[in-house]
């Protein structure tokens, strides 16, 4: 089942609630992509519309509108030079991979240092990461933060599914616990559905356990 779980909305019409809704409880079929915590003021107007990138481009208006500023076209790319090389800095020597696709930045955090084996609780070690990666998004508070939860093919499907949603919703509850805007955080679960490896070996099961953030500017 696909699920999206609303950690902290407040509505676009001033109507505010913070209440954390377990994902247990909540459930909301998404196409073929699931998205958890819709999290923040455009959550309300965002539970069962977030898909794909055409979502991401929705919550990027929403965030502008709401206030929160946007990058001017032309210094998109200095932006986010800037917001990579600090990421850069700071997880050097963490496992923690950065890379970058055009305006987007992507963090994948393997399955070693993130979670242990069936567990959604965050490892006494990815703290010190996490908390890495929250002293750079605090700075840079122009920036769509996309939480993806991953896992290998052991197990049934909608297993893997939910220990997706729920590790996805870990970090990004962490980041709020880290003050961390909640508007602009999206996290969602993928199951085995994505894999970056193959299934059959045990160093592709690895790579395919994993979270990834990715964060993308807001612009005009």
């Amino acid at each position: 089942m696909k699920r999206i779980a609303v950690i902290c909305g407040i509505g676009m019409l001033g109507l505010t609630a913070c209440t954390s809704i377990d994902p247990y409880t909540r459930e909301k079929k998404i196409s073929n992509t699931t998205w958890g915590a819709g999290i923040g003021a455009l959550a309300g107007a965002t539970v069962g519309a977030l898909s794909g990138d055409e979502s991401k481009e929705r919550r990027k208006r929403a965030l502008i509108g709401a206030g929160l500023g946007a990058v001017a076209g032309g210094g998109v790319g200095y932006y986010m030079d800037r917001q990579e090389a600090k990421l850069r800095e700071t997880l050097q020597g963490t496992g923690v991979s950065v890379t970058r696709v055009e305006n987007e930045i992507i963090l994948n955090m393997p399955g070693n240092i993130t979670f242990a084996t069936d567990s959604a609780d965050i490892n006494a070690g990815f703290y010190d990461v996490l908390q890495s990666v929250v002293l750079v998004v605090r700075e840079f508070r122009k920036t769509l933060i996309v939480v993806e939860g991953h896992t290998d093919s052991t197990g049934p499907d909608a297993y893997n599914q939910d220990l997706s949603e729920r590790r996805a919703d870990s970090v990004a509850r962490f980041l709020i616990s880290s003050d961390v805007d909640s508007r602009r955080i999206i996290a969602g679960g993928f199951g085995e559905t994505r894999p970056v490896a193959p299934n059959s070996t045990i160093g592709g099961r690895a790579q395919n356990r994993r979270v990834e953030i990715t964060l993308s500017p807001l612009t005009h």
